[in-house]
């Protein structure tokens, strides 16, 4: 019986042997080379975000992340007690997840230099370094809610990141190495590459310089106006190009002005109050109803349907010219030359200037605005829709209107990329938007002019800029809450004041518009916006390297900046009360 079962046994050796060597060596093989031989992911560096002079405004750089092959963890506890303290993890946490019967697991991501040193000093089996691409931003939150962000994974999630993820992204690698039992790499053993291709940087249209000192300016603003926030976009008339944007916040409770966690000037809608009077102005005078000298006889108050609307100061029945009704912010004037144009014609200016539909940006989230249609209209909708209270823009949207006119009536979409530069490094420049006329250049020449008497004579005198002539306009009105109401609790009504403009105006090189939201020291945009407008449009004239004009007329003796002793002295004379219809300045 001994016998038969050695010789059982030495069967069952041979036949093992011959299966080993003879049958199906190479599953053998193979299996001992998957203990061995591991194929890791090569991430791809993620493209940069440059301004428009090269200057890295979102960038990547290596960072190392903790990794582990619990197959090679030989004491799972005891590295997850080493380990823990480092990672700011739960040791029972931590060794469960070493414990896994996997080949890799992340145990904490793209850690700090320091905490990396340290981990490789440990020399735990098993646990590794492995070096991630993270998302840095040199200028911190310059520009932060333009450009957006990353999550860890580098996958865009906000703003331009994630506008133009598919071209940032690059392409992912691949190495294969062969490793001992203890995890490190054999020198002679297999190792394959097939490189990560980098994602294409993106030259923006935004200059770093501007936007730091443009949020200097809108916070400084917001801070002497006791504003909730501001936005504020420049732009170059001719091309659309986008220079600066920003939009800001202050902090309820401490006061502390910060970026907001969204783009307002393109995603956020708001009444535009008497600075949406220009459409209604060059409609007039486009279908040869209007010049700047017809004069109409108004009065300070107009019944439209259901609704008087009320110029922001008491005056006398008496002839106006529209020069004037545009200078002075007549409300009682535009919507009779609205009513004039009828709801239709009115509707369609207001269609082609680019209201109600986005501009051709792209950004995320981008707001339509407001406009509807005429056919919906009721009441005393012309009259809102006239004077900019009826109708909801963007800071983006308003801006390409303006442009228009310093265009020579023609509309170019605003754009925030000039060129795409691929990973050899080639630059492929972003085709330009093409453009629409909107009105004739007789008629935008004509209303151009008419806006510089908006700064010389009129509301927005504080928009000034020396050496230039500014073509701009003021814009006031009531905000809507989020109840639909336009007063708070006690009563108050709370304003958003804009100014908008180009300079110089015979010769627009730059665009500007800033909004203020709930200004409380001074509530019309002529006296809370139009100084930042001033200040903004100096700077960005400067830097272009726009020579200043001799005799410019108001723009000569006003003093630049908006120093809090110029600002405040302005909201001492500012209107006291907004007129019935929602519009102060207008």
């Amino acid at each position: 019986m001994l016998v038969l079962v050695i010789s059982l046994l030495f069967v069952g050796v041979v036949a093992r042997l011959a299966d080993l060597q003879v049958v199906d060596p190479g599953r053998y093989v193979a299996y001992g080379e998957s203990q061995r031989i591991r194929a890791e992911v090569l991430p791809a560096d993620r493209g940069s975000l440059l301004d428009r002079r090269g200057a890295e405004l979102a960038l990547s750089v290596p960072r190392g992340s903790v990794v582990a092959d619990p197959r090679l963890v030989t004491d799972p506890a005891r590295a997850a007690a080493q380990l823990a303290p480092l990672l700011g993890l739960e040791p029972a946490d931590l060794r469960d997840r070493l414990s896994r019967p996997s080949r890799f697991e992340y145990l904490a991501r793209q850690v700090d230099e320091e905490v990396a040193a340290t981990v490789s000093g440990l020399a735990i089996p098993g646990v590794f370094l492995r070096e991630e691409p993270v998302r840095s931003y040199p200028a911190g939150s310059l520009a932060s809610s333009v450009l957006g962000s990353t999550d860890v994974d580098l996958l865009g999630v906000s703003g331009l990141e994630l506008r133009f993820d598919d071209v940032l992204t690059g392409e992912p690698g691949e190495t294969v190495i062969e490793r001992s039992l203890t995890g490190q790499a054999i020198p002679v053993g297999e190792r394959q590459l097939r490189p990560a291709v980098r994602g294409d940087d993106l030259e923006l249209t935004i200059d770093r310089e501007l936007q730091y000192v443009v949020e200097d300016a809108v916070a400084d603003q917001i801070e002497a106006m006791g504003a909730r926030g501001g936005l504020a976009v420049v732009s170059v008339p001719a091309t659309g190009e986008i220079l600066a944007m920003t939009s800001l916040e202050a902090d309820p409770e401490t006061g502390e002005i910060r970026p907001t966690a969204h783009n307002a000037a393109a995603i956020d809608a708001f009444a535009p109050g008497s600075a949406l009077k220009l459409v209604t102005v060059a409609g007039s005078i486009e279908e040869g109803l209007s010049t700047p000298d017809r004069a109409l006889v108004i009065g300070d108050s107009l019944r439209v349907g259901d609704h008087v609307f009320r110029d922001h100061a008491p005056h006398a029945v008496e002839p106006w010219s529209v020069q004037r009704i545009l200078a002075e912010s007549s409300n009682v004037g535009t919507i009779t030359l609205a009513r004039e144009l009828g709801e239709e014609r009115l509707w369609t200016y207001l269609d082609r200037f680019g209201f109600g539909r986005r501009t051709g940006l792209a950004f995320p989230g981008e707001s339509t605005g407001l406009l509807r249609h005429h056919d919906d209209w009721w009441g005393s909708d012309i009259g809102g829709a006239a004077i900019g209270t009826g109708v909801s823009v963007t800071a983006v949207q308003l801006l390409a209107a303006y442009n228009a006119v310093a265009n020579g009536g023609e509309y170019v979409a605003p754009s925030l990329v000039r060129a795409r530069i691929d990973a050899d490094g080639v630059r492929h420049p972003e085709p330009g938007p093409e453009p629409t006329q909107v009105v004739s250049a007789a008629t935008s020449n004509v209303v151009a002019d008419m806006l510089t008497t908006v700064v010389d004579d009129g509301t927005g005198h504080l928009a000034a800029v020396p050496g230039y002539e500014v073509a701009g306009k003021t814009g006031t009105a009531w905000k809507v809450l989020p109840d639909g109401s336009f007063a708070d609790s006690v009563g108050r009504h709370l304003y958003l004041a804009t100014f908008v403009g180009f300079v110089p105006a015979d010769d627009p090189q730059v665009s500007v518009i800033v909004m203020l939201d709930q200004p409380r020291n001074a509530y019309s945009g002529g006296y809370a916006a139009a100084p930042a407008f001033s200040r903004i449009a100096h700077y960005a004239l400067r830097m272009l390297g726009v020579p200043p004009t001799e005799g410019t007329g108001a723009g000569t003796s006003t003093t630049v900046g908006s120093g809090e002793d110029r600002v405040r002295a302005a909201a001492a004379t500012a209107p006291d009360e907004v007129a019935a219809g929602g519009d102060a300045d207008g």
